[in-house]
């Protein structure tokens, strides 16, 4: 009869959106985790399950390693949220102030009868609402685009600081298998 060597497997499941996929894979198997399935979540984000040899040399630093690039990955995540956060902020503000503005003008039409000033005001004030609606998406556009300005350089360096993180990360890896 032949012998089996028994190998024990630490497992991990994480909880992705469905575009990063691919780098939270490439992220975990440089620290020794292998993905063994996947499946839909009910939120429409991915489940990834992951599994590691309990006996892998060098396992602290892995681990340390791991946790630095998660830690990395969330900055990184965050920053990039940061882009549109201020901008959200703003638009939805300004649509609702310019709603207003729209409402307000709609309610003089309709609920003051036989007073042509105020009819001619709820006019051009609903006029006004109508303009705020439509200019705020281009404002939303520029503060968008004048935030990814600032954070570009700030998501590249965190980028870099990752890759390193997994290239030492991978290199421990190597460092096992010579």
């Amino acid at each position: 009869m032949q012998e089996k060597d028994f190998v024990s497997y630490e497992y991990m499941t994480k909880q992705v959106k469905t575009q990063e996929q691919t780098k939270i894979i490439d992220m975990y198997e440089a620290f020794g985790y292998e993905a063994t399935s996947t499946a839909n979540s009910i939120n429409g984000n991915i489940n990834i399950s992951f599994k590691r040899n309990r006996k892998q040399k060098h396992k602290q630093e892995l681990n340390k390693l791991l946790r630095q690039a998660e830690e990395m990955q969330n900055n990184i995540d965050k920053l990039n949220a940061a882009k549109t956060s201020t901008a959200n902020i703003f638009a939805y503000t300004f649509g609702i102030i310019a709603a207003l503005i729209l409402g307000g003008g709609m309610s003089m039409v309709m609920t003051i009868k036989n007073n042509t000033p105020v009819l001619v005001g709820g006019i051009i004030l609903g006029i006004i609402g109508i303009a705020l609606c439509c200019i705020n998406y281009f404002i939303y556009k520029k503060i968008v685009d004048i935030s990814t300005k600032k954070l570009l350089p700030v998501i590249d360096e965190n980028e870099e600081k990752l890759a390193n993180i997994l290239e030492k990360g991978n290199d421990l890896l190597q460092a096992e298998e010579i």
